[in-house]
């Protein structure tokens, strides 16, 4: 079967991940050149690149309301990059290894990475803090979804597992063992009641679910005021925290109970504070422990909005002596003027950045110009036939 199709020319190696917009104006395609690129779907024409990242760039996501784009990338960062001045805001990076995947949840202010180091990683983009670690896979994460509620997370796996987490609780709660090899994709529907995985072994699995289900036309209705042109500043929104809708259920995931289901949940994983620093302090890294049987629980919410400044004195006290401990101007191993040269550095690739993007607008507005140039110039020769 015939039907209408455009291409798209920009990239110049395979492409590795492409993304509408939630209003479908714009798309956005990474691939292993190293950019993402953005393009307008009503003009069906190439609007910007954006390059930061070093290696393969593995998947590039828009965020809720369009203002945002997370990627990733082999380099071992993760970027959000602000779609209006068309700069990356947001940095977090990673030793161990690169995140296969990544994406918004349906609130837009925090993120999922998909880990080749068999983690996976809620990070609040507000604050630029880590605030949930799950080691559940023995093998590497493929890929990651959230249920529309946002208070559960699916992961897909090459251990050839699905795993359903609990985002409030912060905890595993069922693994699914239905593919016979690596799982690559799994994705909930829009009202969450169902999601779909694929794998190696040519399956595609269809599950039911039956926590927090919510109508398409309540999520869109939520999310709205989002998407207006006239609302805030997403970096700056202070969302309140979604209640718990399957709170007072006992069974929370309807399975085949054919199928062995395994709790495989590891002991709980350090959570790593990272805080925001510049070219002039020091990163700081606190690492929780699980509390003792005779200490409160509340210190130990892997989400630290929830938790107050009674739970954790000593915590605030340990910050504020390692903040004194911090090196003067003149003890610092990297001179100043070192300093002041690298940053004029990464000035002058911004521009050359910048200067690289216009060219590319530039250029596609003049690949416009001579397709109408053409399209004229054949309507004429036609003209010109029919009088002769």
């Amino acid at each position: 079967m015939r039907g209408k199709s455009s291409e798209f020319k920009a990239h110049t190696a395979p492409v590795r991940s492409v993304d509408f917009s939630a209003d479908g104006q714009f798309l956005a395609t990474a691939s292993e050149d190293k950019s993402i690129k953005v393009w307008n779907m009503y003009r069906q024409r190439f609007l910007y690149s954006l390059y930061r990242h070093t290696h393969w760039v593995r998947c590039a996501k828009f965020s809720p309301d369009g203002r945002l784009i997370v990627s990733c990338s082999e380099d071992k960062t993760i970027k959000i990059w602000d779609t209006t001045n068309k700069q990356c805001v947001n940095n977090f990076s990673d030793s161990l290894g690169f995140a296969n995947f990544v994406d918004f949840n349906p609130n837009g202010t925090c993120i999922a990475s998909a880990g080749s180091d068999h983690t996976v990683k809620i990070w609040d983009i507000r604050v630029n803090k880590l605030l949930q670690h799950y080691r559940v896979h023995s093998s590497g994460v493929n890929c990651v979804s959230f249920h529309p509620s946002g208070n559960y997370l699916i992961t897909a796996s090459s251990d050839g597992t699905l795993k359903i987490l609990d985002l409030l609780e912060g905890r595993l709660i069922y693994t699914l063992q239905g593919h016979t090899g690596p799982v690559f994709t799994v994705s909930f529907s829009k009202g969450g009641e169902l999601f779909a995985s694929g794998g190696t072994d040519a399956q595609v699995l269809l599950w039911r679910t039956n926590f927090d289900e919510m109508n398409c036309k309540d999520i869109i209705k939520r999310n709205l005021k989002r998407l207006h042109f006239d609302s805030p500043p997403h970096l700056l929104d202070i969302y309140p925290r979604t209640p718990h809708l399957h709170e007072g259920k006992i069974e929370t995931v309807e399975i085949n109970p054919k199928l062995e289901v395994i709790d495989l949940q590891t002991s709980t994983p350090p959570v790593v504070d990272i805080l925001s620093f510049d070219s002039t302090t020091t990163t700081e890294t606190t690492v929780r422990t699980p509390p003792d049987k005779g200490e409160g629980i509340c210190g130990y919410f892997l989400n630290p909005s929830l938790t107050t400044s009674e739970c954790f004195p000593t915590t605030l006290k340990k910050k504020t002596e390692d903040m004194s401990d911090l090196p003067s101007e003149s003890q610092r191993s990297i001179p100043l003027a070192v300093t002041d040269a690298l940053g004029h550095i990464m000035e002058q690739l911004n521009v050359l950045t910048q200067t690289v993007s216009i060219l590319e607008q530039r250029l596609t507005l003049t690949e416009d110009k001579l397709k109408d140039c053409l399209e004229n110039q054949q309507k004429l020769f036609s003209a010109i036939h029919q009088k002769s």
